[in-house]
């Protein structure tokens, strides 16, 4: 029987003697290659289990001090036309008149300062996704923070932690305003990242995923756009705001508010004499950082290159993408390294979470990345199309692979 600690310390060489297979392989095709760290200590990879990692590192109720780095971001909602393919296009919620957002990318334990200024006529947050941040910065309208109403301004401020990849969205009327095109990437390195040790990555590539029922959110946000001065008007008023609180939206302290609130005659929001009937949303079309294939921006990478894909779920489907000609290691979920690297082909990302997975160069050539559901790789249900782009190698006609342009587009 082996103990604790040669079980672990088997694993840790059996890693690294994988790794170093791997390298080989990517030798013989190519002059120059990254190494693998040798270096890797008890520090390092495999994690072991610690139950109090989950704990912030920072109290999130502190506030800066004197010499803390601050990174101060504008952002912008407005209303701006969005093209997921040509002939393809609606009007989205876009932080900075993109979609997705800007994406945020800081070290751990740096402050985060955004000015978040409502341009539309709706009500709107942002929630970071995955944040441990104080209670009045989490982005919940009318349970931590009043919703943010045209032509204002509200300033959120937290410290970056935990460390991975997160995400920022608005937590008003998601499966409007989400679909609409209100998330973006938030980076949190860490000095200390274990993926680089075991794999020096050189290029790191974000994908976020969603999908979107184009003709819901047509629909929508025209009729948004047609009662906007009605809903300035109510913005507007000084009674209704007086007057707003969590019941308007189904917000409660607890149960028993709640229901003492229907005792009393409260009409909740999902009755269906206030709803009608009501559809689920049926999503045609299914993006990458936005946009549909082929309008994706392939993964570029070289023979023997380690490269860092970060996978985030913005939408409400699971999506599992898979990657042809190759396996892969999983190495983060939800921001946090995995006590091991599992290798793969195929990886499921979950609504509202995050993958990261590292690509070895060890097979030149020009190979799909998609959702393997057959619905998603569409565009309005016709193929080829939807959450998919492709690996391709920088080098892979040195290597003997020559791929004619309407190939790589369309096969």
């Amino acid at each position: 029987m082996f103990s604790k600690k040669q079980i672990e310390r088997r694993r840790f060489l059996s890693l690294v003697g994988g790794v170093g297979a791997a390298m080989a392989m990517g030798n013989a095709h190519a002059q120059t290659e990254p190494t693998v760290s040798s270096a890797a200590s008890s520090n390092g990879w495999p994690t072991q289990f610690d139950p109090t990692r989950i704990e912030p590192r920072w109290n999130p109720r502190e506030m800066p001090k004197p010499g803390d780095v601050i990174h101060e971001y504008d952002i912008e909602l407005v209303i701006a036309r969005h093209e997921i393919l040509p002939r393809i296009e609606y009007h989205a919620y876009a932080y900075n008149g993109t979609v997705p957002g800007p994406e945020i990318r800081v070290k751990e334990g740096e402050w985060v300062k955004v000015n978040f200024t409502n341009k539309t006529h709706d009500f709107h947050t942002i929630h970071w996704h995955g944040m441990q941040l104080a209670n009045e910065m989490d982005g919940v309208p009318l349970e931590t923070q009043f919703p943010v109403a045209y032509g204002q301004t509200f300033q959120y401020l937290f410290r970056a932690q935990p460390a991975g990849t997160h995400f920022y969205h608005c937590h008003n009327m998601t499966p409007l305003h989400i679909q609409a095109g209100m998330y973006g990437a938030l980076i949190v390195e860490s000095d200390n990242d274990p993926v680089r040790k075991i794999f020096p990555y050189t290029r790191d590539y974000t994908l976020v995923l969603s999908e979107i029922d184009l003709n819901m959110v047509r629909e929508q946000m025209d009729a948004m756009l047609q009662m906007g001065h009605v809903m300035d008007a109510m913005n507007g008023s000084p009674q209704l705001m007086r007057e707003m609180s969590g019941k308007m939206m189904g917000w409660f302290v607890n149960k028993e508010a709640f229901l003492k609130a229907v005792e009393e005659g409260w009409i909740p929001p999902y009755d269906p004499s206030l709803t009608g009937s009501v559809e689920p949303p049926k999503p045609n079309f299914f993006m990458i950082n936005g946009v549909s294939y082929p309008m994706t921006e392939p993964l570029r990478i070289r023979r023997g290159e380690f490269i860092r894909v970060r996978l985030i779920n913005a939408g409400f489907m699971p999506h599992f993408m898979h990657l042809h000609g190759h396996d892969f290691w999983e190495v983060c979920r939800d921001g946090a390294p995995l006590s091991s690297p599992i290798q793969r082909n195929t990886i499921p990302v979950f609504p509202g979470g995050t993958c990261d997975i590292i690509i070895h160069g060890n097979n030149p050539g020009s190979w799909h990345f998609h959702d393997h559901s057959d619905l998603a790789s569409t565009n309005n249900g016709v193929a080829p199309g939807g959450m998919m782009t492709m690996l391709m190698y920088d080098d892979m006609a040195e290597a003997g692979v020559h791929v004619l342009d309407y190939v790589a587009v369309n096969s």
